[in-house]
């Protein structure tokens, strides 16, 4: 899998010209939304499939400040999966010097439209066996995932 890179905006900066801690959990979204894409089910797919899937648990753990115009490479693996639940760690480093700026988690469920759990193995197959995959290989090599 190809890893996000975000480049830290000038909004995203306080008075002191640091970047304020509520845009790491935006930036682990970001990387999130991403890497459903790569592995094919972006979520407008997961939407118009009926397949909801909302933020349960999230947690960062700031490391270094980042500030402007850093670049900063976030990197995700599916730590846990069970068919309802989803778990992803994040990796956030900076591109130049390497060093971890942050790490963090985020926990997820699958529900349909109308709120009720869903379970991926019986519904949605296909979904299913990419989520599975990424977990036996630590969420580090989806290489024969085709698109749709």
């Amino acid at each position: 899998m190809k890893p996000y890179i975000h480049k830290v905006q000038y909004y995203e900066t306080d008075k002191m010209g640091i970047t304020h801690h509520s845009n790491y959990i935006r930036w682990m979204e970001e990387a999130r939304v991403d890497f459903m894409e790569q592995i094919g089910w972006g979520y407008d797919k997961m939407e118009e499939c009926g397949i909801i899937s909302p933020v349960i648990g999230v947690e960062c753990e700031y490391k270094q400040t980042t500030r402007f115009n850093d670049r900063i490479r976030i990197e995700l693996e599916v730590s846990g999966y069970n068919g309802v639940r989803l778990t992803f760690k994040y990796e956030m480093r900076d591109i130049y010097t390497e060093k971890i700026v942050a790490v963090g988690e985020s926990k997820h469920c699958f529900l349909s439209e109308e709120g009720s759990p869903m379970a991926l193995r019986k519904q949605f197959p296909e979904l299913d066996n990419v989520l599975k995959i990424g977990l036996k290989n630590d969420g580090s090599d989806f290489s024969d995932i085709q698109e749709d």
